[in-house]
């Protein structure tokens, strides 16, 4: 038997997305929802006290910083809003992805003031919130189709995203506990 460590894989400090078998359970949708509306309180927690040299260090090597994180959630969820609205009235539509390593190296990801996308994620995450809560049962079973990932119903948007709230504000409050910050 083997006593060697194994190293943590600082990728997913919440485990990779497992989506759950759908549909879901009214308490679990409650829950995710709940994820979805905590976010923006949480990631502004986990930013809080850092300066600019800390929220421009990675997570890991070859990983985005704090400053980028906190970006490309404002990127991703405005993205997941708007597709959640448009399952919601029209049918099976195509969405179009987006590039997020890419948007991530843009100018605004790398250097803007985190407080433009904490803003942006307060107001979207809002409405978001309130879009969900008020959805019938029937709503969940809507679908959009993701060139990428295939058809996709309401239910596994909403684990995906309560998860990837988790995933990516965990990458910065471990990154703050590996560095004593």
């Amino acid at each position: 038997m083997s006593t060697q460590a194994v190293a943590p894989d600082f990728r997913y400090p919440v485990g990779p997305f497992k989506p759950e078998a759908t549909p879901l359970l009214d308490s679990q949708r409650a829950t995710m929802i709940q994820d979805i509306a905590d976010l923006p309180s949480k990631l502004r927690a986990a930013v809080a006290g850092l300066n600019d040299e800390q929220l421009d260090v990675p997570y890991r090597d070859g990983g985005w910083t704090p400053r980028q994180i906190v970006h490309h959630l404002a990127d991703s969820h405005s993205h997941s809003y708007l597709r959640t609205r448009f399952a919601l009235t029209e049918n099976n539509p195509t969405i179009v992805p987006y590039p997020e390593a890419v948007w991530a190296e843009l100018t605004d990801a790398k250097h803007a003031a985190v407080e433009l996308s904490l803003r942006m994620l307060e107001g979207i995450h809002g409405r978001w919130t309130m879009l969900l809560k008020s959805l019938k049962p029937e709503d969940w079973k809507r679908t959009l189709f993701h060139p990428e990932r295939g058809q996709l119903d309401l239910n596994t948007i909403l684990a995906l995203y309560s998860w990837h709230s988790k995933h990516h504000v965990a990458h910065i409050t471990e990154l703050r506990k590996r560095k004593g910050w």
